[in-house]
């Protein structure tokens, strides 16, 4: 391939493609260059520079730039395409006319529903699209083990296994969740990261706790080589002083964005070990505020210089997977990832090559990607060992309680808009014929986290406050990170039984019962994590999710990712799964009732 590309910068040959008289943004020397043409070669940039014009032959195509910017696809620096609920097809045709042209992707997700099947499936499917992903493989499957029950579980020998495909784009290990048992020095944890660092792979981080002590010290020892798990600026600021690539997240609910970019703009950090990510954004979000090129914008509203913006969400991350010889760059011998835009400030969209070829216009796509079709064993995946009954949502008052009391000392996972962590409250609860009740006046509901991978017929109890569910509500899903079990909260039994078993019917999914009615679904018939559907009915059906929360008394923006979170044991301080209460920081299982 360099012989040609030589032969088209020489002009011995023409180019397939020449784009003509535009602002180069020259993101290595922090430049912007007028009148510069860039002649293509099949999938890869030849020539950037003045005067292409003998480079064109009869059959090249010319795209007039008319001075506008010439820019690097915007590259994703982590993300879970699940979180996005669509396939990763429905995926790329969503984010490609935002400019998004690649994406470091953990598919943990799907690994904890079908394991390295999963993975493979991803791979595969991403393959017949025109997005360059790159996978890291999952690290953490389950992410707390022996405090949940996943679909399947990745020890070291298929880590290692996963890392050593003949495949160039798995570049790392995923997410190395399990902080706690990284800096304990769990073996086969420690296992992993030292598969992928033998192989010269990224090792990715995620440091959950605001502890910036011993601890934080210790889990930058451990491998991990970034993070994305900070939501201050003094997160952003020690994790690069320690080495690390720190990742700014702006998803659907969690919005950590905007108070670390002070580490740039008040506090005067060298941006160059930043990176942009999404993390997990939803096709409702995708559709309507856009992808990367919204993170960017936001950025640069903030304060940050477009270059180094720009930076954050391409060089910098190509740089840091190592990848910077295909993608993050305008430059000769990369992919023609390359975006037109006529104000970097606003960062409109208005023409996108993928490889070299025009994929979207004007936010429109314009190339077919046909669906990929998923085997039959990816879709049956919610297994019950029976029907839920309401009865399974009681929770029987402690003993200590005592016969004729009306309340109980209860632990209770509290939520805050916009946040991934959770606080952990010990509150008094109604006693009603000796069980513990939820209560909507307090915006206290009951929590339940249903086994759904190998029909044990085990559900963990427990209560919720922050989403301010009236009498008669209950909402259920199969996102739950990372285990993805039946996730239900609701202030009735009866409700929380419907929207469980609607659930099972459905394949998985998300499911609001208010007033013994099913009020809006959403159908994730694949793993129980994506749809089957394009990104627009799906954002049709999570706006009308949106509207019946509201009507049941939630306040909260993303109301349903926040929810989704609630069964995550490795983001403190208090959560629950399908074997009980898990306190993050002691990354064991605590009793509902502190007495006992």
């Amino acid at each position: 391939m360099t012989q040609e590309l030589v032969a088209v910068a020489m002009g011995r040959r023409p180019a397939d493609l020449v784009i003509r008289d535009g602002r180069w943004v020259n993101l290595c020397s922090g430049e912007i260059i007028e009148h510069t043409d860039i002649a293509v070669l099949g999938s890869r940039i030849a020539y950037c520079g003045p005067g292409a014009s003998g480079m064109i032959g009869p059959k090249t195509e010319v795209i007039e730039a008319e001075g506008r910017y010439l820019l690097p696809g915007l590259l994703d620096a982590h993300l879970h395409i699940e979180s996005s609920l669509l396939t990763v097809t429905e995926f790329a045709r969503a984010v490609l006319p935002h400019g998004t042209t690649g994406a470091f992707i953990d598919p943990h997700e799907i690994a904890n529903v079908l394991g390295l099947a999963g993975v493979r499936l991803m791979l595969e499917e991403a393959a017949r699209t025109p997005l360059q992903i790159y996978v890291q493989v999952p690290s953490c499957v389950p992410a707390a083990p022996g405090l949940e029950t996943p679909g399947a579980e990745l020890g070291p020998e298929e880590v290692e296994e996963a890392l050593a495909w003949p495949d160039d784009r798995v570049i790392g290990l995923g997410e190395v969740m399990n902080y706690p048992g990284l800096v304990a020095g769990d073996a086969g944890l420690h296992r992993k990261v030292a598969a992928a660092l033998r192989l010269g792979k990224a090792v990715g981080g995620h440091y959950a706790s605001p502890d910036l002590g011993r601890m934080f010290h210790a889990y930058a020892a451990g491998g991990p080589e970034d993070c994305h798990e900070g939501t201050r600026p003094e997160d952003v600021i020690a994790r690069v002083r320690q080495g690390l690539f720190a990742i700014l997240r702006q998803g659907s609910a969690w919005q950590d964005l905007i108070p670390q970019l002070r580490a740039v703009t008040e506090m005067g950090l060298e941006p160059r070990h930043l990176l942009l990510c999404t993390d997990d954004r939803h096709a409702g979000t995708i559709l309507a505020q856009g992808h990367m090129d919204e993170v960017v914008r936001l950025a640069i509203s903030r304060g940050v210089s477009p270059i180094s913006a720009l930076q954050m969400a391409t060089l910098n991350t190509a740089e840091r997977f190592g990848v910077a010889k295909d993608v993050g760059l305008l430059a000769p011998g990369r992919y023609a990832d390359i975006l037109l835009v006529r104000d970097l400030a606003e960062l409109e969209v208005e023409l996108v090559l993928a490889a070299g070829e025009v994929v979207a216009e004007r936010g429109r796509l314009v190339v077919e990607l046909p669906a990929y079709p998923y085997p039959e064993e990816a879709k049956a995946t919610v297994r019950l060992k029976r029907p839920l009954a309401p009865s399974d949502f009681t929770v029987p008052a402690p003993a200590s309680s005592g016969a004729g009391r009306v309340a109980a000392r209860v632990r209770v996972i509290e939520v805050s808009e916009n946040q991934a962590q959770t606080r952990g409250l010990i509150l008094e609860l109604p006693v009603k014929d000796g069980a513990v009740q939820p209560d909507p006046k307090r915006d206290v509901a009951l929590l339940a986290v249903a086994e759904r991978h190998h029909a044990s017929g085990r559900i963990g109890l427990g209560f919720v406050k922050g989403f301010g569910l009236r009498a008669g509500c209950a909402l259920a899903s199969t996102v739950a990170h990372d285990s993805h079990n039946l996730l239900i909260m609701g202030t009735s039994p009866e409700a929380m039984a419907l929207a469980g078993n609607r659930l099972a019917a459905l394949g998985g999914g998300l499911c609001l019962v208010r007033d013994g009615a099913i009020l809006a679904e959403v159908p994730l018939p694949t793993a129980g994590l994506m749809a089957d559907r394009p990104a627009e009915a799906v954002a049709a059906e999570l706006e009308e999710l949106e509207r019946g929360l509201q009507s049941c008394g939630c306040k909260l923006r993303g109301a349903f990712m926040t929810f989704s979170l609630l069964a995550l044991g490795v983001i403190p301080e208090l959560r629950l799964s399908d074997l009980g209460l898990i306190d993050v920081a002691s990354f064991a299982l605590v009793p509902l009732f502190p007495e006992e």
